[in-house]
């Protein structure tokens, strides 16, 4: 979990960490910025000089007398009251044009910097979390990983467009004004802003509440997203088992938290503001009282103290701005510090430094001495030595949980191992590029996971750049041709996600001409056959035949007959090999491999055997 802000003293840190770690998207917008920070300095210059055309014509046309002594500009006493009334208004006219047009320029060009900026953060986000590992997917929650994409880099736009560069203009337009305040009466300065230190200890102390508040709604929110994903995602089973109120309970508690939390942030935001606004009345009544006295003392002019007051109640208004978004900004750290979190975590598996793009493969796959464990000192597969030959049909069988699917986890270098190698043409394959390793290896799962997209779509995730013969070339070869053309739009029917409008053996088949489509020298096959009728499975049996064809095959199953025909068998338990060879060698050993299949294949014994096992 990120560290988190305990006062403001920590919290302009975290943004600062967050600018740092985005620095590099921010360089990219250096023509807009070269645009929008002049544009802000010439805002705070123009909104500077706004009160300054009055103080001239008060002190030299309403009120001369009042003035004494020839003021700071004693040029202008030569001027007449006319030509002075008709500058100065001129002079207003032109200060508001300009400093709206810089205004302008400035808010457009940081908005579309941050807009931009932000975009980009984004898609390196998502680009990032689909690199993570495996192991970090299987204990992190979807619906938190979608509210950090989605909704915290949203909260982040929104605090840096709203609240972080209108701050910016604020602070420079503050130290301007208080330049200004000091160099037109030092003391009336010191007394105007006498209150400060108060507002500075108010602060601090409720943005380190609102701040802690804000991170807990946030966490709030993604346990929300969590579990409507994860409901949504299991629908049928939440249905079946009738747990649409369990899981709606649920939703809701975490709802009514979050409302609560949000609720609080937003009683401590006004609280700060309220509080700005007490310490503004003081400032400016102290001010009123200590500049009447020296402008009877003939120490300031009438104009001069008009003007200050004119800064003093906007050089407050930074500061009620700062009020007004540090609950946001307080939001926006806690957003950011969560993106910034992920964004940190660098893959278990990764391209390792030097790492080649990966030549045309011809199959030869050797593991040689393979340890692996999902958690120190719990052992999944061990010491693990086999080799397979171009073209070879490799089985591997035995009772689930055996290491099976871990086994050709670490070939796709979803995982790598604890100790040991697995090579590939006698390289090892880590020397490789993952891209352009996975890039040679075709893989049909148990559960043939579709798009939300059309048929050829699906198929042709398998090679993007395949032409429109080639995807009905493969349709061709996966026996699925036929039943895609009685689609309502063939080719181009939109499938439902995950391919729930399909049959389970129609699904399996569009996995295998996306594997087809693919022309990989290795293909793996994880129970490609499971939970399929026999008419369809002789269907799917029948396309796999003609996809392995001159593949190096890794099958993954429970159906002995089917891992029959393989040219090698890999009986797996405990995590090592304990049996290989052919079908016909292991029947004749006569070891665990030949005891299930007999019991698997041979309906009439098997049922004997029961029979005798439930007999008294």
């Amino acid at each position: 979990m990120a560290r988190q802000p305990s006062n403001l003293q920590t919290l302009l840190p975290s943004l600062w960490r967050l600018t740092r770690r985005f620095g590099p998207h921010l360089r990219k917008q250096w023509r807009l910025l070269i645009i929008a920070v002049p544009a802000l300095f010439a805002e705070v210059v123009f909104r500077l000089l706004e009160p300054w055309p009055l103080k001239f014509v008060f002190d030299r046309v309403i009120s001369p007398t009042a003035s004494g002594s020839p003021g700071r500009f004693p040029a202008l006493d030569t001027l007449e009251p006319i030509h002075l009334i008709v500058g100065a208004m001129l002079a207003i006219v032109a200060i508001a044009g300009l400093r709206a047009l810089a205004a302008y320029w400035n808010k457009i060009g940081f908005a579309l910097v941050g807009n931009r900026v932000l975009t980009d953060v984004r898609h390196e986000l998502y680009h990032h979390l689909q690199g993570l590992s495996l192991s970090f997917h299987h204990q992190a929650r979807s619906g938190d990983l979608i509210v950090r994409v989605i909704d915290d880099i949203g909260r982040l736009k929104e605090a840096t467009v709203t609240a972080v560069l209108p701050l910016l203009a604020s602070v420079l337009i503050w130290l301007g004004m208080v330049v200004f305040m000091f160099w037109l009466d030092w003391r009336l300065a010191l007394i105007a802003l006498a209150p400060l230190p108060f507002f500075a200890f108010r602060t601090q102390t409720l943005t380190r509440r609102i701040h802690t508040v804000s991170r807990q709604q946030r966490q709030r929110q993604s346990a929300m997203a969590a579990t409507a994903a994860e409901a949504m995602g299991a629908i049928k089973t939440v249905q079946a088992l009738s747990l649409e109120s369990a899981f709606a309970e649920a939703f809701t508690s975490q709802s009514r938290k979050s409302l609560s939390e949000g609720v609080q942030a937003k009683r401590l935001a006004v609280t700060l503001e309220r509080s700005v606004d007490v310490l503004m009345a003081i400032a400016r009544a102290l001010a009123v009282g200590y500049g009447a006295y020296l402008v009877m003392a003939k120490a300031l002019t009438p104009g001069e103290l008009l003007v200050f007051l004119a800064y003093l109640r906007k050089a407050y208004k930074p500061i009620q701005d700062f009020a007004k978004y540090t609950g946001r900004l307080a939001k926006a750290a806690a957003a950011g510090e969560r993106v910034a979190d992920l964004l940190d975590r660098e893959p278990d598996v990764r391209d390792l430094p030097g790492a080649v793009v990966a030549p045309l493969f011809c199959g030869a796959v050797q593991f040689h001495r393979v340890r692996f464990g999902y958690e120190p000192g719990q052992q999944v597969l061990d010491d693990i030595n086999f080799e397979a030959k171009p073209g070879q049909r490799i089985a591997l069988v035995g009772p689930s949980g055996s290491g099976k699917s871990t086994l050709i986890s670490l070939l796709l270098r979803l995982y790598d191992p604890d100790a040991g190698s697995m090579r590939i043409d006698g390289q090892d394959i880590r020397h490789y590029t993952l891209a352009s390793l996975r890039g040679q290896i075709s893989v049909v799962l148990q559960e043939s996971l579709l798009f939300a997209a059309s048929v050829r779509d699906n198929i042709a995730y398998g090679n993007p750049e395949a032409t429109p013969e080639a995807i009905e070339a493969a349709a061709h070869l996966a026996n699925a041709h036929a039943f895609i053309t009685e689609l309502p739009q063939g080719y181009d029917t939109v499938l439902g996600e995950r391919g729930v409008t399909l049959s389970g053996g129609q699904r399996q088949r569009l996995a295998i001409a996306r594997a087809a489509i693919r022309q990989a020298p290795i293909l793996i096959l994880d129970e490609p056959t499971l939970g399929l009728d026999e008419e369809n499975e002789r269907t799917v049996i029948a396309a796999l035949n003609c996809l392995s064809h001159a593949c190096t095959t890794f099958l993954v199953t429970h159906d002995l007959a089917l891992a029959a025909s393989a040219d090698v068998i890999l009986y797996i338990e405990g995590g090592s090999i304990r049996e290989r060879g052919t079908h016909a060698e292991l029947i004749q050993h006569s070891g665990a491999y030949a005891t299930l299949y007999r019991l698997q294949c041979t309906p009439d014994r098997q049922l004997e055997e029961v029979s005798h096992a439930i007999t008294p």
